[in-house]
């Protein structure tokens, strides 16, 4: 079982950088898909980017694209979600997360089963004038 720590976030002009932190302890030693989820005022939870602990192997959802960039500090046991070019609809709570029993993509794309994987606190990006 792991214990996902957040940090970073806050209220950014449009145009502006944030990075987020996520620090794991716990069960670290094996492979597992660890990424980043998000959710919009009256929208449903959407899957940014994810990442495989064992390969590096790393989707992105479309919108962030070239924005966005996920790297992870294996020393450390810590990802990072790097994000440029905010724009206000980046507004959103958002959350880390890891699994064992999905990849990255499918992690990303389907969500994590209630009880299969671990979640961060969460944090709030407002991009904004």
């Amino acid at each position: 079982h792991l214990q996902l720590v957040q940090s970073g976030g806050g209220l950014v002009q449009p145009g502006w950088s944030l990075r987020l932190s996520c620090a794991a302890s716990g069960d670290t030693s094996g492979a597992y898909s660890i990424g980043w989820f998000r959710r919009a005022p009256g929208k449903g939870q959407e899957g940014v980017s994810c990442m495989s602990t064992s390969d590096g192997a790393t989707y992105y959802v479309d919108s962030v694209k070239g924005r966005f960039t996920m790297t992870r500090d294996n020393a450390q046991n810590t990802v990072y979600l790097q994000m440029n070019s905010l724009k206000p609809e980046d507004t959103a709570v958002y959350y880390c997360a890891a699994t064992v029993y999905s990849t990255p993509q499918t992690m990303c794309r389907m969500g994590i089963m209630p009880n299969l994987g671990s979640w961060g606190q969460g944090t709030q990006v407002t991009v904004g004038s």
